[in-house]
């Protein structure tokens, strides 16, 4: 088999389902796992992640982030994902997680709303069904890292209330939505 034969490396935004009972149970592809220093960013052409940078601040990320495939958001990016389980995972693998609430955001006055989901297959975590479940401390370090981890850079971020999670599953269902619009039509298939 010539290289020209191989098959095409999937593309984890587009060719990765997003699971057959969205936006209740959704899959999540991690960049950044819990406790990571380093800004991975998926990269939209190849679908390999990219080092953006490594955080200006000393703070790491506090659980597993990632993005939520098959979506798209006003900024032109799939939605974001905190997924709360309790071990760190490798960057691109991807796992099934359950929405609890949405943090909505302002990451230089442009929204950059995160999801925040429990791992749906962590025993430790998958009884959480709302976001006012989660203990208050929990929720106060997710805030306080979104706040602070861009301060050395003199970026503005501005986390407001967290809300629960049938205000998550309506952003999901907004960004299957904006995805079919903007890719569906154009994608081959």
């Amino acid at each position: 088999m010539g290289a020209h034969d191989r098959p095409a490396a999937g593309h984890p935004w587009h060719d990765l389902a997003i699971g057959p009972d969205a936006p209740d149970i959704v899959n999540a592809v991690i960049e950044i796992p819990r406790g990571s220093k380093v800004k991975y960013e998926l990269d939209k052409d190849t679908g390999m992640l990219f080092i953006d940078r490594i955080l200006y601040s000393s703070v790491v990320y506090p659980h597993n982030y990632g993005f939520i495939p098959k979506t798209l958001c006003d900024d032109n990016d799939p939605i974001d994902v905190l997924v709360l389980m309790q071990e760190p995972v490798a960057p691109m693998c991807f796992l099934r997680a359950k929405p609890i609430g949405l943090m909505p955001m302002l990451d230089q006055g442009e929204q950059d709303d995160k999801i925040i989901a429990v791992h749906a297959d962590d025993p430790e975590f998958n009884g959480y069904n709302d976001i006012s479940e989660t203990p208050r401390h929990r929720l106060a370090e997710i805030k306080r890292f979104f706040e602070d981890y861009k301060k050395n850079e003199n970026k503005q971020v501005k986390v407001e209330e967290i809300l629960g999670a049938d205000v998550a599953r309506k952003a999901i269902r907004d960004a299957m939505d904006l995805y079919e619009q903007e890719f569906l039509p154009k994608r081959k298939r």
